[in-house]
């Protein structure tokens, strides 16, 4: 690297006064010659030669357009070197000039591997005629320089730097986060059958009564120790398991998954008393949507920090710790939320026949 990189005499524009020409000049031709070599090592070598000699510019000082900066056109001394000995010792009048400030890494400019390859088939790549006049250009805009510089470079230079490709990257599919409890299996049916079948002397509550998402709150009112008994039910083996699916659920959910950018996940809360209620959950989804959807399932006591488009859910107020949540809350119509009054801004589903696939369309415009 040393003796490749070694100082080579150069002309002096000021003055009038000759020196040897510079032994790296390379003709025009020799690009084709270096194909091979990749625009990343060359800018590399460009950036550590530039530092170390501020004024490298003028070894191409024949190709150097009119007007260029006299910065360009000096040879700048060896180090420990005072321009006076210099001069003496070459005949080349020397500048001293305080070292260049580049970046100690150019090639994390380019995502290169930062290491020069010489090219095995031929001699080295010389470097173009505005390199010199384009480096503070592609110290502050790199992205600019590089990207007009790639059909010379190499036609994936601007593109490896900035990220970007030619093509618009993808829309982001839909997310879709469905309920499983109301949503697609029939809780409240499910729970007021196992709840009359063990206590067929205590009162219970029709569908048509029930008030407030909180089943075990209303039984409580109603009778003191009826909470602990409703708890009870949904608390016990198999119940989850053997809970049947809203009519239409699992033919309107399998065919929302096949839609065109939707991605559809079953979020659920499973019960703190988690004995059987997790398990009877996979259970019941394998069951009904096949063993692949399993990968589709979220069981979450907080479903306001899952990212989403839109929710379908039973529960009018869902709140965790999330104010804002990313998905927009759709109303799915239940016994205990039919008789409450939604804002104009809020959307209700009614049931699974109702139109959701228009309901969808609309949250993908937006």
């Amino acid at each position: 690297m040393a003796a490749r990189e070694r100082e080579r005499p150069g002309r002096v524009s000021r003055g009038g006064a000759a020196s040897a020409s510079c032994s790296s000049r390379r003709s025009g031709s020799d690009l084709g010659a270096a194909q091979g070599q990749s625009g990343a090592a060359l800018l590399e070598r460009h950036f550590r030669r530039a530092a170390r000699e501020p004024g490298w510019g003028r070894c191409h000082g024949d190709r150097l357009p009119p007007g260029t900066p006299q910065r360009f056109r000096i040879v700048s001394s060896a180090p420990g070197e005072r321009s006076g000995e210099a001069g003496a010792r070459s005949g080349l009048a020397r500048k001293e000039e305080p070292p260049a400030r580049y970046p100690a890494t150019p090639a994390a400019l380019l995502q290169s591997d930062g290491k020069e390859k010489r090219n095995p088939s031929g001699p080295r790549r010389p470097y173009p005629a505005m390199m010199c006049r384009g480096t503070r250009s592609l110290l502050r805009h790199p992205q600019r320089v590089l990207r007009a510089w790639a059909p010379l470079l190499g036609a994936g230079i601007g593109r490896a730097h900035s990220g970007r490709s030619a093509a618009a990257p993808p829309s982001r599919p839909l997310r879709v986060l469905v309920d499983m409890d109301g949503v697609l299996a029939d809780f409240e049916g499910g729970f007021l059958e196992k709840y009359r079948a063990r206590y067929p002397d205590l009162p219970y509550i029709a569908l048509d009564e029930r008030r407030g998402f909180w089943v075990s709150e209303q039984y409580g009112k109603l009778q003191p120790g009826l909470s602990e008994k409703a708890i009870s039910i949904w608390e016990s083996k198999n119940f989850f398991m053997e809970l049947n699916p809203l009519p239409g659920a699992v033919e309107a959910l399998k065919e929302m998954a096949e839609l065109e950018a939707t991605e559809v996940f079953i979020c659920t809360s499973p019960i703190k008393k988690y004995r059987y209620c997790p398990y009877e959950k996979f259970a019941w989804i394998e069951k009904h949507f096949g063993h692949e959807f399993l990968e589709h399932v979220i069981l979450t006591r907080d479903k306001t920090i899952v990212s989403g488009h839109v929710l379908i859910d039973d529960r009018p107020d869902i709140v965790g710790v999330e104010r804002t949540p990313t998905w927009e809350h759709v109303l799915f119509t239940a016994c205990h939320n039919k008789h409450l009054q939604l804002p104009a801004s809020c959307h209700r589903l009614h049931s699974w026949a109702d139109d959701w696939k228009a309901l969808l369309e609309s949250k993908r415009t937006c």
